[in-house]
């Protein structure tokens, strides 16, 4: 049987969640060397790839998915070229991100969670996540003790608990988290939860519910959720991927072709609106990543149909 959520609870309720070492390496990736002006701002995908999910590791490469067949492409910054990693299961690879250890954690949608290796491609361990359905695996966020999970179709969280030198936990330890507090789901066929990311001070995570545009904090003990105070800033609707650098939240709204940047205090409980990011090859931005002062941002164009021949590409904008 799954551990409850609440046996895993004070593995998270420590303070060094948020360790000195990952704000060191959040301040690095919008470090801007000269030599990174250089680079495109463009990165071509493969026709059809109808990518989501993006994540970039110290190569410096890329890594995105592909909403068509979950198969994994590397993007080398530098030079925009790429290949084809690991061939997908035929489910499709939505949110991702890469650890320290090389491995790529991925939502797969209706087919939960896989971990894949980055150097070979291999697949590592795959979990099921939702125990009811509708189900939509959406996006995931590391911490030094867990894979967080987002469903967009169910008020719950899913956690892959970590164990010493980030050991994978056996296909029956997902823990499944709740949402309370706040947290109302909206109705069926509505995206709620979507984006994921950790509040500056590593106490909690920070969840936006697409449909509404709201920001949430979520308390990783309880499920126990708090609407985070954003003042006069307009609500983030169509609210997709989260990165928080330091104390800086960035914010896709994947149909307004825009990034909104805020000011969050260091628990995440309120935020103020500083600016708005938008650029003119931003054709339905999902998600972003973060990499010597620019943030790369896949273009999933959905109000385009997609065939085998459409054409997809990253934008990589100023910070």
């Amino acid at each position: 049987m799954a551990p409850t959520h609440g046996s895993f609870a004070p593995a998270l309720t420590r303070r060094r969640l948020f360790t000195a070492a990952a704000a060191t390496a959040a301040a690095a990736a919008l470090a801007a060397p000269a030599e990174a002006a250089s680079w495109p701002t463009t990165l071509r995908l493969p026709n059809g790839w109808q990518p989501e999910g993006i994540t970039i590791g110290a190569g410096p490469h890329a890594y995105l998915g592909s909403l068509a067949d979950g198969s994994v492409y590397r993007a080398d910054l530098r030079t925009g070229r790429g290949r084809i990693i690991s061939t997908g299961p035929g489910t499709p690879a939505v949110g991702l991100k890469l650890d320290t250890h090389g491995r790529l954690f991925i939502a797969g949608r209706q087919s939960g969670a896989r971990v894949v290796d980055a150097r070979s491609g291999a697949t590592l361990a795959s979990y099921p996540l939702a125990t009811t359905t509708p189900t939509f695996a959406n996006d995931v966020v590391l911490t030094p003790r867990a894979a967080w999970f987002t469903d967009s179709y169910q008020p719950v969280l899913y956690a892959l608990p970590l164990g010493r030198d980030g050991a994978l936990p056996e296909p029956d330890g997902v823990v499944r988290l709740p949402l309370g507090g706040d947290w109302h789901q909206s109705p069926d066929g509505a995206l709620n939860a979507n984006g994921i990311a950790r509040t500056p001070d590593g106490s909690a995570l920070l969840v936006v519910q697409s449909g509404v545009g709201l920001l949430h904090r979520v308390d990783p003990r309880t499920g126990i959720t708090e609407t985070v105070g954003l003042g006069d800033a307009a609500p983030l609707t169509n609210g997709d991927g989260l990165l928080v650098t330091g104390r800086t939240l960035y914010v896709v709204q994947n149909r307004q072709n825009a990034i909104d940047v805020l000011r969050l205090a260091p628990d995440g409980r309120s935020g103020v609106f500083q600016r708005r990011i938008t650029a003119p090859d931003f054709d339905v931005p999902t998600t972003l990543a973060a990499h010597r002062g620019r943030l790369y941002l896949p273009n999933a164009r959905f109000t385009t149909p997609p065939t085998p021949d459409t054409a997809y590409s990253v934008t990589a904008v100023d910070a």
